[in-house]
């Protein structure tokens, strides 16, 4: 029985995806990697056939035509055999310590019968060519090292989100929420932590700087550049939040002021990048995004109109702009995006 499955999807990732199955490989046979060539066309393929072959018993190598990451994702979890399911991208990688203290936590839930629905461990920025790293630490959000609930929530606090990175959900939650990304889309992250969030019962916090996330490359996906360019895939993503749920019909209210708190920061994401951007083709399209909303739920668009975040998009005019854009440059430099 596989504690745990790791999916790596791969496109492209001759460069740095061994760093990334190398850390993962000490995981031994408690852990199965499944490495997805989502259609490469450098040495992707053979490099991930090769550690199949070298470690049969825990690397699978599936190959498949291009569908992007979140379809890459899709198919790890078609194939996961473990308990739970993690997915790491191939330019990142794990901590060695932080590794074994969370098989540790995992092992003591399957001998326990006792399996949670979502482990959180932190996850650090490495932002390689600047020698900056940045820890984004769950402490203020749950209490670490003890089955938990979203009813037991210490706060919400903004900017506190849960990403892929650091989340590991129940391999069966996934299955039983029919979470399915959508093909040749980027951000689906974002729906990957997002969708499944109603269905998550037990919570634990394992305070540990597990995730170690690679950042400043200029063709990845979350340079600013970059994402102004997939400003369409963006707000993709953030319709398909939009139209997930009705979240005021979810009782359990720190879990909705989560959910709203996290649609609010991808709302927020995509009109900022409209505003940098200067484009007036993503202005329409950012304010078609705010009135689609408010046509579809007052009380939503209201809430994000007027939260910390959603308030600063709702200054008029040019200064208005203005403004939004120095409050995103500062968070920006703040996270260490890129």
């Amino acid at each position: 029985m596989k504690i745990v499955t790791f999916a790596i999807p791969c496109y492209n990732s001759e460069e740095y995806m061994s760093h990334c199955i190398e850390s993962l490989l000490p995981g031994g046979e408690d852990v199965e990697i499944i490495i997805v060539d989502d259609g490469s066309k450098d040495g992707t393929a053979r490099i991930a056939d090769e550690y199949a072959a070298k470690y049969p018993t825990i690397i699978r190598a599936i190959h498949q035509e291009n569908g992007g990451h979140g379809e890459a994702v899709n198919t790890g979890l078609r194939n996961a055999t473990g308990l739970y399911y993690k997915v790491v991208d191939s330019d990142d990688w794990v901590d060695a310590e932080a590794y074994q203290k969370v098989l540790a936590t995992l092992k003591k839930f399957v001998e326990e019968d006792n399996l949670v629905d979502m482990l959180l461990t932190n996850y650090v920025y490495e932002k390689v060519s600047e020698n900056h790293q940045r820890t984004m630490l769950y402490t203020p959000l749950f209490e670490s090292d003890k089955v938990t609930s979203w009813s037991e929530m210490k706060r919400n606090l903004k900017g506190f989100s849960i990403l892929m990175h650091s989340v590991t959900y129940r391999t069966q939650l996934l299955r039983d929420c029919n979470l399915e990304l959508p093909k040749h889309t980027f951000y689906v992250d974002n729906l990957f932590v997002y969708e499944p969030l109603p269905y998550v019962k037990t919570i634990y916090y394992l305070n540990v700087n597990f995730y170690r996330y690679y950042i400043g490359r200029e063709d990845q996906s979350v340079n600013e550049q970059v994402m102004i360019s997939r400003l369409d895939q963006q707000l993709r993503v953030n319709y398909r939040m939009i139209d997930a749920y009705d979240l005021w019909s979810i009782e359990e209210p720190h879990l909705r002021e989560y959910m709203l708190s996290y649609l609010e920061t991808i709302t927020v994401v995509s009109t900022s990048l409209a505003y940098v951007s200067k484009d007036e083709e993503n202005l329409r399209k950012v304010k078609e995004l705010w009135q689609y909303i408010k046509d579809k739920d007052y009380k939503t668009w209201h809430h994000l109109r007027w939260g910390i975040l959603g308030g600063t998009m709702n200054l008029p005019g040019k200064f208005g702009r203005y403004i939004s854009v120095k409050a995103y440059k500062i968070s920006q430099k703040f996270m260490g995006f890129n």
